[in-house]
């Protein structure tokens, strides 16, 4: 019996040690799989539980899901011989390649049209001065080159451009006084002329081929009388709106003039100030274009009026030879006239042919008829390509547009300004997409291998020969 003990303890201290190795394997076992499943605690017995109650279950609604949930998590899928049903194409993509981009063209075409359409209602609110500003622009051009000369023979620059401003409007109203006086001057006699030559074209329409009698021309005569007695009030009501007309003239005269002036003093300045308000990106294209609209303004502005002196010229000495009275008078508004392209050619020299035809008959305004021809074909064809060059052509069909639309905006003052806007916009667009390529050149990446071989440039004909050889 005292053995029994010890052996008790030996086997006590058996069990202890198989109990550590058994968990030493199992941390090695967690370690190696730490995802395993944790032991399991020993569930102790439960006692036995009292039977329950009968419950009677109720059924509740359904609640709705909350606010905000995802409402595709709460459908129920479909069953699986359900047939299937062809999802929606996105909107963009049903939609034709070509009609997208027709409504891409559209809506910018709208907001360009809108743009112009609210441009043009401020040019028109402000009409008077943006034409007085034009006309000054215009003027300048003529006039710099006379500064700049000046200015090479040591005068400052003040002096140079007063002295190149007062001789030019002095000039200007020279002309204008002349012609002026020379219509008061002859108004009576061209009266009398008239109602010479009325009568004398009467006798000619009597014994003419068409068949005109005298009492058809007498009825022409009262229904023409008759009108203007009707129209009396209209004429006098034009008559005080020329009062009107002539008040906004000399303002737009006035303006033109300080205009002028501060352009020739400050030109370069008031360069630099407009390039202020142009976004940084574009600065450097509109700086550039700049220069280049005002060399095309420049040569547009001399040419015209060495064209239109041209013709003043040689149109005059053909109504003075053919004894047409004012012949002077007449030729000044040939000069005029001759900066409103195209147009003002036709009004001019209709205007000699119908005072030629009433004053010294059918024949002499046949020969003033021929003389306009041809001088007018010969600046037509050698004068204006000659002087003005191809830095300000523009398409004849382009001309007729911009001059109508100008005489339908502003009147005479828009069609004379039209067509040297057209000018200047079609040298500063050709520009701008010549600088534009160029930057875009630039920016791209350097070509390398086959690439940089189709695009090296092509040597002079005959090179590659003599290289091989």
């Amino acid at each position: 019996m005292s053995r029994l003990p010890g052996w008790l303890n030996r086997l006590g201290a058996s069990v202890s040690r198989m109990g550590e190795r058994l968990d030493e394997r199992r941390a090695e076992a967690e370690r190696e799989d730490p995802l395993g499943p944790p032991p399991v605690p020993p569930v102790p017995p439960t006692p036995p539980m009292p039977p329950e109650p009968a419950v009677t279950v109720v059924k509740e609604p359904v609640a709705a899901p909350p606010a905000g949930a995802d409402p595709a998590a709460s459908v129920p899928a479909p069953p699986a011989y359900a047939p299937a049903v062809a999802a929606r194409p996105d909107p963009v993509a049903a939609i034709p390649w070509g009609m997208r981009v027709a409504a891409e063209a559209g809506w910018r075409l709208l907001v360009l049209a809108g743009t112009v359409w609210v441009l043009m209602k401020v040019i028109s609110s402000v009409q008077l001065v943006v034409l007085a500003f034009v006309a000054a622009l215009l003027i300048t051009a003529l006039l710099q080159p006379i500064v700049v000369l000046l200015r090479r023979k040591g005068l400052p620059r003040g002096l140079a451009t007063a002295v190149t401003a007062v001789s030019g409007f002095v000039v200007m109203g020279l002309v204008g006084w002349f012609v002026v006086w020379q219509v008061m001057d002859n108004i009576d006699n061209l009266s009398d002329q008239v109602r010479d030559g009325i009568e004398e074209l009467k006798r000619w329409l009597l014994d003419s081929p068409f068949h005109v009698t005298e009492s058809q021309i007498n009825d022409i005569a009262k229904n023409l009388s008759d009108t203007i007695g009707a129209n009396a009030e209209q004429i006098t009501s034009a008559g005080l709106q020329g009062v009107t007309v002539i008040v906004e003239a000399m303002t737009g005269i006035l303006l033109a003039m300080f205009s002028t002036l501060f352009l020739l003093y400050d030109g370069k300045k008031v360069w630099e100030w407009t390039l202020k308000l142009v976004p940084a990106q574009a600065r450097p294209g509109v700086a550039g274009a700049g220069p280049r609209a005002w060399v095309t303004l420049t040569a547009y502005v001399r040419g015209t009026v060495l064209v239109a002196l041209i013709d003043a010229v040689f149109i005059g000495l053909g109504l003075y030879f053919l004894d047409v009275p004012m012949a002077v008078p007449l030729a000044v508004f040939i000069f005029l006239f001759a900066f409103i392209p195209m147009v003002g050619a036709v009004l001019s020299g209709a205007l000699a042919v119908v005072v030629a035809l009433v004053t010294n008959g059918v024949f002499t305004a046949l020969m003033v008829l021929v003389v306009v021809l041809a001088v007018q074909q010969i600046e037509g064809h050698v004068l204006q390509p000659f002087i003005l060059g191809r830095a300000v052509r523009v398409h004849p069909l382009a001309v007729v547009l911009a001059v109508a639309a100008g005489g339908l905006t502003a009147g005479i003052g828009g069609a004379v300004v039209a067509v040297p806007l057209v000018a200047v916009a079609n040298t500063v667009v050709g520009y701008l997409r010549a600088y534009s390529h160029e930057q875009a050149l630039r920016a791209a990446p350097e070509p390398r291998g086959a690439t940089a071989h189709e695009v090296a440039p092509t040597p002079a004909p005959g090179t590659a020969e003599r290289v091989d050889g």
